[in-house]
């Protein structure tokens, strides 16, 4: 599934959080957004997800703009991971993965088996079965975090919009996640503070700064020390690993390097 972002803009309080973005997102490939705090990454996620209405253009999803299409429709086709969990749920770990399965249900309707099986899979994949009938709202920010992705994966989507989806995570488990996403298939766009995990997993990279696109391409095009120095203002190395290819960034700090 397609996501197309036409001439985008969300502006509040007679300021511009996000002004005229526009780019698309082929079936099957994984986006990173990266930029500085403020740089417009979170807001444009929400036109996606339909938290947040544009105020100028329009967001596609295989050329049917998504704030004309029905919300269960939308939520068999995309799923989003936020940075926040939505308050604590008075709910165990598995009650919140099984709303994933909701918009492919009828009010009332319990879980069947098919339902139940695709909520243990989500479980075991975010390594959370062990903590299925834990309260969610007593479990750490990490393993709240997992929840809220293995809940995503439970919804079945064709599209995921993550919002910094490894924020509480350890290195390994930061791994596990976007080795995940990677591995569906889907069509996702990814919200990432940290440019080498950008790099390491993701097709393309987008660059904001101000509500604006400053750089689109691959991670080699565009994690330039150039690029970096200009939006970041940081003076950094960029390396290509000699295993993988990928681009690394280090910073250089008082005569050292501190890789992203």
């Amino acid at each position: 599934m397609t996501v197309t972002v036409e001439d985008v803009s969300v502006r509040v309080g007679g300021r511009d959080l996000v002004h005229r973005v526009s780019l698309e997102v082929a079936e099957g490939e994984m986006l990173a957004l990266a930029g500085p705090n403020g740089a417009g990454k979170s807001t444009l996620l929400r036109t996606l997800y339909r938290a947040r209405r544009p105020t100028g253009g329009r967001v596609l999803l295989d050329g049917e703009d998504v704030w004309r299409m029905p919300a269960r429709r939308l939520a068999r086709r995309l799923a989003a991971v936020l940075q926040e969990s939505g308050g604590d749920f008075e709910l165990s770990v598995y009650d919140v993965v099984a709303m994933g399965r909701t918009p492919h249900k009828r009010a009332f309707d319990g879980d069947d088996a098919t339902d139940r099986a695709i909520v243990a899979d989500a479980l075991e994949r975010l390594d959370l079965a062990g903590l299925a009938y834990a309260p969610f709202d007593r479990l750490s920010g990490g393993e709240k975090q997992r929840a809220l992705i293995a809940r995503a994966l439970a919804q079945r989507p064709a599209t995921m919009v993550l919002d910094e989806p490894t924020n509480h995570l350890d290195l390994r488990h930061q791994l596990d996640a976007l080795n995940l996403v990677r591995g569906l298939g889907v069509t996702a766009v990814v919200a990432l503070h940290d440019l080498n995990m950008a790099a390491a997993f993701c097709d393309r990279v987008c660059v904001m700064d101000a509500g604006r696109v400053v750089a689109l391409g691959t991670p080699a095009d565009v994690l330039t020390p150039a690029l970096l120095a200009e939006v970041y203002r940081v003076d950094a190395e960029v390396a290509i690993h000699p295993e993988t290819g990928v681009p690394q960034v280090s910073l250089r700090t008082g005569g050292s390097r501190l890789t992203n």
